[in-house]
C-alpha cells in the first residue's frame, strides 16, 4: 500500500462561511467536491488543497487528514490490523463512492484511509 495523496481536514462550523477565506484569500478556487458536510478546494494548478469538514457523515470522530490509497484500501486495512493500530471507524463502502476506514496513528491523530470505487 502506498499513499497517493494526503489532504488536511480542517474542522469548521460552517463550510459556506469558511469558503471565502480558503478560496478568496488563499486562492484555492477550484471546488473539487462539496457534499454539504465536507468540501475540497484546490489551487488552479493542483499544487495545494484542503478539505473543510463540519462533521463526518458516518463516523463519530473527525479525521485530521484523508489519505488516498486507491484500490489498496483493503490492503491498508489489513496492514493496520497486522500492526495492531486502532481502527476507530470500520472498513465501509460509503454511499458517496468511497471505501474507507479510520485508523488512529500512534501519536493519537485519526486518519481517513480511503479509495474510490473506480480507482
Amino acid at each position: 500500500m502506498e499513499a497517493t495523496g494526503i489532504t488536511a481536514n480542517l474542522v469548521v462550523p460552517d463550510i459556506a462561511l469558511a469558503r471565502d477565506f480558503y478560496t478568496g484569500y488563499l486562492g484555492l478556487s477550484v471546488e473539487e467536491m462539496n457534499l454539504g458536510w465536507v468540501a475540497r478546494y484546490r489551487s488552479p494548478d493542483g499544487r495545494a488543497e484542503v478539505q473543510l469538514l463540519t462533521r463526518d457523515a458516518s463516523a463519530s470522530l473527525n479525521p485530521v487528514a484523508s489519505v488516498r490509497v486507491g484500490a489498496a484500501v483493503d490492503d491498508a486495512y489489513a496492514e493496520a490490523q497486522r500492526r495492531g493500530y486502532e481502527i476507530v471507524h470500520p472498513l465501509t463502502d460509503e454511499p458517496w463512492g468511497l471505501r474507507r476506514f479510520f485508523v488512529r496513528a500512534p501519536d493519537g491523530n485519526i486518519l481517513n484511509m480511503a479509495g474510490h470505487r473506480d480507482d
